[in-house]
């Protein structure tokens, strides 16, 4: 599930949007232009709040640079970056700790790939809630995928959990 916002505070609200219960993660992707010091001025947003980015990818090309955040605090961290005037799309991901094991993302593959859900983006975060390490997933059937994974024995986070990281 995904929303546009462009920064005017015309975005569609959290709770019409989230309107689940399942365990997830809110990321944040913004699209910047493909130069020389765009995402230490996004970064530098953060400054001064108690938003922490606990999790970043970018994705690069010549054009423009996508940026993937998870932040320890998703509400306030919308407002930062609509404060920027940033166009923002945000999605719901999976939060999974990863076991203590030799391959644990086999396994978790592993299960995701039993169930016919695909995955289209993981990435690991910064912060180790529960001090375990996690990974942030984007699947294309969330509920399948927390049903699925918590069948298996796997642990997820949801955001509260990435507010105890501060």
């Amino acid at each position: 599930m995904s929303s546009m916002s462009t920064g005017d505070g015309s975005g569609v609200g959290f709770s019409t949007l989230r309107g689940r219960d399942y365990p997830s993660i809110r990321q944040f992707t913004v699209f910047l232009e493909n130069r020389v010091g765009q995402l230490l001025e996004v970064v530098r947003r953060f400054e001064g709040s108690h938003v922490r980015i606990v999790a970043l990818t970018i994705s690069d090309s010549a054009e423009c640079a996508v940026v993937r955040f998870l932040l320890s605090d998703p509400e306030q961290g919308r407002e930062v970056l609509e404060r920027a005037g940033l166009a923002i799309v945000e999605s719901d991901l999976i939060g999974v700790e990863l076991p203590d094991s030799p391959q644990p993302l086999l396994q978790v593959c592993t299960a995701l790939l039993q169930a016919e859900i695909n995955i289209s983006q993981v990435y690991p975060l910064l912060t180790r809630p529960h001090n375990s390490p996690v990974v942030a997933l984007m699947v294309d059937n969330i509920d399948l995928a927390n049903e699925t994974l918590a069948s298996k024995g796997f642990k997820t986070i949801n955001e509260d959990d990435l507010k105890e990281t501060d």
